[in-house]
């Protein structure tokens, strides 16, 4: 047998055993096998296309790219999509995309890894369109995988603000617990939050009903009820019942779940409830939150919440160096949040107590950064406020553009020119933006506030005229409200009395007023001005029209006369008895007996004279007085010992 013929059988016999390696998904045998059969014969395609395989099996990714890269450019081709998911599994998500763009005619794996990847990239726009092709155009036993991906990125577009850009909003069912969690995510993200509860519930029945029926562990059941738990955990806490959110947070990670991502979001969301409070446990909670393994699990939202809450946990503890650095790797790694990382910056100098260094902060910031947030001019409007610069606030508050414009800016600015008793140029703002109105929201209900707020100004400023135009716009578009017409007749009083006269007729007749008024409730009712003024209602017993039925009278209860204990009939109580004592003819005044011992008198040490009549005591008799009325029936008190203190 020649060499070539020996060669043939040992390739036959070692595909043999790789495809029996292969059945019995023993990869890492089957891998041996392969490099094998490479040794026999380099170029052997079917062997390569094997390794690689066996490789992506074992997690070797890296090596199965470099195995890929080396080979010609037709095995290139057909490789193109193991080559794309080594790179998405090894978080290369961008260079996934570029490869699985290159592929000529991708089948139903590439579209599905593409949309995957989109996913990982938060490109959900283009994820939607990928997978309702996927859906449209496929007929296989994937179809409830790709509507619960599916209802993922629609939930996903929801928490982001995006959901409006959905063309074509598909109909979410409710046939696994999954679509129902993706469902509640959805509306979370619409800001329904009782919907979203209720959902939540549902779905974490119907998981521990499957996980049941598919013979799953309790411990695989609680894994899976976590993540449930936890989203509804988040809706208490966006309901602002802390609490609640706080224990059943407490509760999933005492089960220590596996899940790191998990892990994370739950630590994180312990300390924003924390805030200032359990800074020790806030601090073990962010460690966990902060580890560098959760790059590629968290989306880009929850990353930077976690930052940023980190900042604020070390601006509470007075960290200002740590906060400072962690300021410097947010800009580094989120650059388009710079809004957050100025109003970090600036309540660090206040938190330092630079007032003044963080208003010229924010003025560099705002007049450097155009793109900048409402909020930071605000912040520094507040600060400015604070300081005691008003006429610098207004100015601030005039230079946001449109945003000058905003009910909120108006009422303010309006408050701050009162302040400064420059009614002109709080005139001059209410014109400016009734004609911003009028040329841009010319519908919108702001533009008719505007009008009547405009138009009570004008009045209050003895400017009728003006209000009056401002009023007649205001009656075109609603002619039968009687508070407008109100406010015109007293507009016109003031420089058109006959104009007045006339309008005044189109008021609704007094009677048509009065008679809906009820004046007994009115008067019954507990008024603001307190029970004083409220109408005393008596009660009107009804008459009995029945003669057959007798009414029965109350009996009136005799009170038990009540008489002293040592009273006695035979006696005649004292006449005076109802008396003071001191207006009784029995009353004796008390003599004043001091000096009559001459006590002090003489030398020292000297005993002074004593009277005799004041030494021998007077002998008397005892007479039983008569009983005396309830007045003088008192108990003698006895005097209360004297007790020394030690």
């Amino acid at each position: 047998m020649s060499s070539a013929d020996k060669s043939a059988v040992t390739l036959s016999q070692l595909f043999a055993e790789l495809s029996r390696f292969e059945e019995m998904s023993d990869f890492e045998t089957a891998l041996k096998v392969t490099e094998k059969i490479l040794k026999e014969d380099k170029e052997n395609q079917k062997a390569i296309e094997c390794q690689i395989v066996c490789q992506i099996q074992l997690g070797l990714f890296q090596e199965a790219i470099n195995g890929i890269n080396h080979c010609d450019q037709n095995l290139l081709q057909q490789l193109l999509y193991e080559k794309a998911y080594c790179e998405y599994r090894l978080n290369y998500v961008n260079e996934a995309i570029d490869t699985l763009d290159s592929i000529k005619e991708p089948d139903f794996r590439a579209k599905e890894l593409r949309a995957q990847a989109l996913y990982r990239l938060e490109r959900f726009d283009e994820c939607f369109d990928q997978y309702l092709d996927l859906i449209k155009n496929s007929d296989d036993d994937y179809e409830d995988e790709r509507e619960t991906n599916l209802a993922a990125v629609v939930a996903s577009l929801s928490i982001n603000g995006k959901e409006e850009s959905i063309k074509s909003k598909p109909q979410i069912e409710e046939q696994t617990y999954e679509l129902i969690y993706n469902k509640a995510c959805a509306l979370l993200g619409s800001h329904r939050y009782e919907e979203a509860l209720q959902k939540l519930n549902s779905a974490e029945d119907m998981c521990r009903k499957t996980l049941e029926e598919d013979g799953a562990t309790e411990e695989e059941i609680e894994s899976e009820l976590a993540i449930i738990r936890t989203q509804i955990a988040y809706c208490y806490q966006l309901q602002k019942k802390d609490e609640t959110a706080l224990r059943m947070y407490n509760q999933i990670l005492k089960q220590k779940p596996n899940d790191s991502a998990l892990l994370a979001v739950v630590s994180n969301n312990v300390v924003s409830i924390n805030k200032d409070q359990n800074v020790f446990d806030s601090k073990k909670k962010m460690k966990t939150a902060l580890s560098e393994t959760l790059e590629s699990k968290l989306f880009q939202l929850q990353r930077q919440t976690i930052l940023f809450n980190n900042c604020l946990l070390l601006l509470h503890t007075n960290q200002s160096d740590s906060v400072r650095k962690q300021l410097e790797e947010i800009k580094k790694k989120f650059p388009q949040q710079i809004s957050e990382t100025i109003l970090l910056e600036a309540a660090l100098l206040c938190k330092e107590k630079k007032v003044l260094e963080a208003i010229k902060f924010l003025r560099n910031a705002t007049q450097e950064n155009s793109n900048l947030s409402l909020e930071v001019s605000l912040v520094l409007t507040q600060l400015l406020i604070k300081n005691g610069d008003i006429s610098d606030s207004c100015r601030v508050l005039r230079s946001l553009g449109e945003n000058t414009y905003k009910p909120g800016v108006i009422s303010t600015l309006i408050a701050l020119y009162l302040h400064l008793d420059d009614k002109t140029s709080a005139t001059s703002l209410l014109t400016e933006a009734v004609k911003w109105y009028e040329k841009n929201m010319a519908d919108s209900p702001q533009l008719y506030a505007l009008y009547r707020e405009n138009a009570r100004f004008l009045m209050e400023t003895n400017q009728p005229e003006a209000a009056v135009k401002l009023l007649e716009r205001l009656r075109k578009n609603n002619p039968q409200n009687p508070k407008i017409v109100s406010l015109l007749i007293s507009a016109y009083s003031q420089f058109n009395p006959q104009k007045a006269n006339e309008i005044s007729k189109d008021l609704p007749p007094i009677e048509s007023i009065i008679n809906e008024i009820d004046v007994e409730q009115l008067e019954t009712s507990n008024w603001s001005l307190g029970a004083k003024y409220v109408k005393k209602t008596t009660k009107t017993e009804t008459p009995n029209t029945n003669p057959n039925v007798k009414i029965e009278k109350k009996k009136k209860k005799k009170k038990k006369i009540r008489l002293p204990k040592n009273y006695d009939p035979k006696v005649e109580p004292d006449p005076e008895r109802w008396l003071p004592r001191y207006e009784r003819s029995t009353y004796k005044k008390k003599k004043d007996k001091r000096g009559q011992q001459s006590v002090g008198k003489g030398t020292q040490g000297a005993v002074g004279e004593i009277d005799p009549k004041v030494m021998t005591p007077k002998v008397t008799t005892a007479t039983v007085s008569s009983p005396q009325g309830p007045r003088q029936q008192r108990p003698t008190q006895k005097k209360k010992k004297k007790t020394q203190r030690r």
